[in-house]
């Protein structure tokens, strides 16, 4: 028995000795990993600007950091335009690339309007209206569908649903994106019949 607690005892300091080993690399690991987080927070070393998660106003001649461009796959319409008119800031325009058709209420008539929408902010807000298009393409037809044919008839209440539209754009996409951008609708083409 005594040899083997004799040959127990160095196995044992072997074994203290590992954990002392693995006890400190845990303790540098962790001290290292602290260091890295106090650095990638900002607290230690050069603070990071951090992005603006909201779309910017863009002045005119400013270069727009989110360029938006069609992919080639859709109507040349979907395309932006950009304005030149004496206001401050740049402004975008987005052409839904269908038109908008539906009843009015109240009434037999039809309506059919084909519609733009512009921005004064960054390229954001035009990426956003393609990829929720269908999301507002559905809001733009319940505003029309909740419009009677005689409310249309003047030009106040065509801009009054101008403002309903515009409205609608901006709460569709601020519920799927916290921040709506879209500065007026405008009618390219309108038919009641």
């Amino acid at each position: 028995m005594s040899t083997d607690n004799a040959s127990q005892e160095p196995v044992k300091k072997k074994g203290g000795k590992l954990k002392l080993v693995l006890f400190s690399l845990i303790l540098l690991g962790a001290g290292g990993g602290g260091t890295y987080g106090a650095f990638a927070s900002g607290m230690l070393g050069h603070k990071a600007e951090k992005e603006d998660p909201n779309p910017q106003l863009l002045l005119k001649g400013e270069e727009d950091p989110y360029p938006f461009a069609a992919d080639g796959k859709e109507k040349e319409a979907a395309e932006p335009v950009y304005g030149v008119g004496g206001g401050k800031y740049r402004t975008a325009y987005y052409d839904f690339t269908d038109d908008f058709t539906s009843n009015l209420a109240g009434d037999n008539a039809l309506i059919q309007v084909s519609l733009a929408a512009s921005t004064h902010y960054d390229g954001r807000v035009l990426m956003w209206l393609k990829e929720h298009e269908t999301a507002l393409r559905s809001r733009v037809l319940a505003e029309l569908a909740a419009t009677s044919e005689a409310e249309l008839m003047s030009i106040s209440g065509k801009e009054e649903l101008q403002k309903r539209l515009t409205k609608g754009m901006n709460e569709v996409l601020n519920e799927r994106e916290g921040f709506g951008g879209v500065d007026n609708v405008y009618f390219r083409s309108f038919i009641v019949q």
